[in-house]
């Protein structure tokens, strides 16, 4: 009995000195993670720092504009001309889905009266 309790005492430092001097297998794989883990922080860092500019311009762009849009008189007919064709196959595109005129104007920034023009316009293309 007391052979085996020293053979086993014996046994575990031999594995306790072995397990000092031995390579551990994923150290190179926590370095990696930790160089992604940085290399990503520094990249939601940069993205931040550029959707604060972008913010901070459209609030610009927003403080220019809405003093226009307390001013703005009724659209002309050069003005009804300048829709983008997108904007137009959009508006199409909700009426064939079942949308109001009201519900078109909201989602595609128009007045309801635009989006009547562009849709009497669409049915003239056929």
């Amino acid at each position: 009995m007391e052979f085996v309790m020293i053979g086993l005492l014996a046994f575990a430092i031999i594995l306790l000195i072995l397990s000092a001097f031995m390579r551990d297998p994923y150290k190179s794989i926590r370095e990696e993670i930790d160089q992604l883990s940085m290399q990503q922080i520094q990249d939601m860092y940069v993205i931040k720092k550029k959707l604060k500019v972008l913010e901070e311009e459209l609030l610009v762009n927003d403080v220019d504009f809405q003093p226009a849009l307390s001013v703005q008189q009724p659209p002309s007919s050069k003005q009804k001309k300048d829709i983008h064709e997108i904007i137009k196959n959009q508006v199409w595109s909700l009426a064939q889905q079942g949308l109001t005129v009201e519900q078109i104007a909201k989602q595609s920034s128009l007045m309801p009266s635009e989006v009547e023009s562009i849709l009497v316009e669409m049915i003239g293309r056929g």
